[in-house]
């Protein structure tokens, strides 16, 4: 068994996120016996809860018989806590669930908080996420990477709106920061205690989970897969709740936004200088009229709309400030029924 756990990880990582992955040994590391947490956030999963923890627990079993799972119910509309509830007396699961819909980032930051093991799978529950990457993951980590992290390799079944938007969102976030987020990179990853514990350690209440597993940094590799497609059920994320966290991100790790509308300011200040200009010496040579009241209009409506538009961004930023200093917490836990095998770790 501990030859095969050492055993070099067939990967695709040499080819796929290079940039931002840190060198690793190459051969494996000491590590101390897994114990496994795996957090899985629901929202309206009551469809593919039982099926997908049933599905799941065999293949950790694979890995390690000391594992515990983690469901936090971020305030599901459906039977999703009947479900759980029910599933706790089944199975090795800590259930919390979550007083309101807080989002998927908080449900996400709950599991981490509450989550025991000295590794961590952030796993969702409608099987898009293939349980056939887990060894992978598994091997990658005892060969010395903290963070294992799974690529959209094919985004094919998307719309093209969805495609364009979501290429554009990773382009701006990663020209306006320093913080490089990996493109495509989504939840489904695998992380070690001390990256667990650094993303316990940081105080910030809008959490953009993306940008702070790449803030954390640590030794990271890449794993590409196409998602499945949902077993029952339909996505909550739309594209209003898309763009939202987009927007989450720019203004949480970037300053880009701000920077634009500075540019856009200065060159709408020099052609108003130029034309102003122009009118002072046309003015001069050919007299004055009143021809130019549409020109008038037209330029008050222009600056009108940047100032409101600037002012609008500004607020943005001053609204992720008002809602820090507040220090309201992140969720707050409705139920928390305790049955994870991991529980005397605490």
């Amino acid at each position: 068994m501990q030859k095969n756990e050492m055993s070099e990880p067939q990967s695709s990582v040499d080819v796929c996120h290079a940039a931002y992955m840190p060198a690793a040994p190459h051969g494996a590391i000491p590590r101390a016996p897994l114990l496994l947490s795996c957090v899985v956030p629901a929202y309206n999963e009551q469809e593919n809860l039982e099926g997908f923890l049933r599905a799941l627990i065999p293949a950790v079993q694979a890995l390690t018989p000391h594992f515990e799972i983690i469901v936090v119910n971020d305030g599901s509309r459906d039977a999703t806590h009947d479900v759980a509830m029910r599933l706790v007396n089944e199975m090795p699961v800590r259930y919390l669930a979550l007083s309101r819909n807080y989002g998927k980032e908080a449900a996400l930051s709950a599991g981490i908080d509450h989550a025991r093991g000295n590794a961590v799978l952030l796993i969702d529950a409608d099987f898009q996420h293939p349980l056939e990457l887990l060894p992978e993951m598994h091997a990658l980590w005892l060969h010395g990477y903290e963070m294992v992290y799974g690529v959209i390799a094919d985004r094919g079944a998307e719309s093209g709106a969805k495609r364009l938007g979501t290429e554009l969102f990773y382009k701006l976030m990663n020209s306006g920061s320093s913080v490089k987020v990996p493109p495509n990179a989504g939840d489904f990853r695998w992380m070690d205690r001390k990256v667990v514990d650094a993303l316990k350690a940081l105080p910030e209440r809008n959490r953009f989970m993306k940008g702070l597993y790449a803030w954390v940094g640590f030794k990271t590799a890449a794993l590409p897969f196409v998602p499945k497609d949902r077993a029952a059920g339909a996505s909550s994320f739309n594209l209003r709740r898309l763009g939202a966290l987009a927007l989450l991100g720019l203004t949480s790790f970037t300053t880009l936004p701000l920077r634009v509308w500075s540019v856009i300011g200065g060159l709408v200040a020099l052609i108003a200088l130029a034309y102003g200009a122009w009118i002072t010496v046309d003015t001069f040579l050919f007299g004055a009229d009143l021809d130019g009241w549409p020109t008038l209009a037209a330029g008050i409506m222009l600056f009108s709309g940047v100032q409101l538009m600037s002012i609008g961004i500004l607020g943005e930023y001053i609204g992720r400030i008002y809602d820090e200093v507040k220090c309201r917490p992140t969720y707050l836990v409705a139920c928390d029924e305790d049955h994870s095998p991991l529980r005397d770790q605490a």
